[in-house]
């Protein structure tokens, strides 16, 4: 279940209901799918085959094409990100600078850990949204953010496109963002 840290006041979020309500307030779409139906071999596994990725997606049908067919997504894939990841360091330079994309930025966690920061409305200011297995997040087109693994290092995540080329970051300078 995914937690929020409001980083100006360090108020933390975790209860689900309120989880839910703050994003909603954000326009950050929030849902939760069901992981236990992940075969037991493919979960907490960060280093997937090209066949162990298709069995994910396959595992997910029915809930990437609800999603996709309610919020306008043509692809999706799944990323795997570890430290048996190649460049993994220079993969998270490149996430941990805060940007915005033209398209929302959706990813379903079905293994792992991650963490988005999101620049949030009027006073609000940065916050985290700790997410975890079975988390969904869609992050709203426009809206400055940035994603990175937690200390755990791994992740396991469908991400969904609606446009064929993915999404194009966009840097966003703020000289309000302090990275903790």
């Amino acid at each position: 279940m995914a937690e929020i840290r409001i980083r100006n006041t360090n108020e933390r979020i975790s209860a689900d209901q309120d989880v839910r309500n703050f994003l909603e307030g954000q326009e950050v779409v929030y849902e939760h799918w069901d992981t236990s139906k992940l075969p037991a071999h493919l979960q907490e596994n960060f280093v997937l085959s090209d066949a162990e990725k298709a069995e994910v997606l396959a595992t997910f049908d029915s809930e990437i094409k609800d999603l996709s067919a309610r919020r306008g997504y043509q692809i999706w894939d799944l990323i795997t990100l570890s430290d048996a990841t190649p460049n993994l360091g220079d993969l998270l330079k490149k996430f941990e600078a805060v940007h915005t994309h033209t398209e929302d930025e959706i990813r379903a966690i079905t293994a792992g850990k991650g963490i988005f920061i999101i620049k949030g409305a009027g006073d609000v200011g940065y916050f985290d949204v700790e997410l975890s297995a079975g988390d969904v997040i869609s992050v709203p087109e426009n809206k400055a953010h940035f994603f990175t693994l937690m200390d755990n290092r791994a992740i396991v995540a469908v991400r969904l496109f609606i446009e064929a080329n993915g999404w194009i970051a966009e840097p966003y300078e703020d000289p309000s963002f302090v990275k903790a």
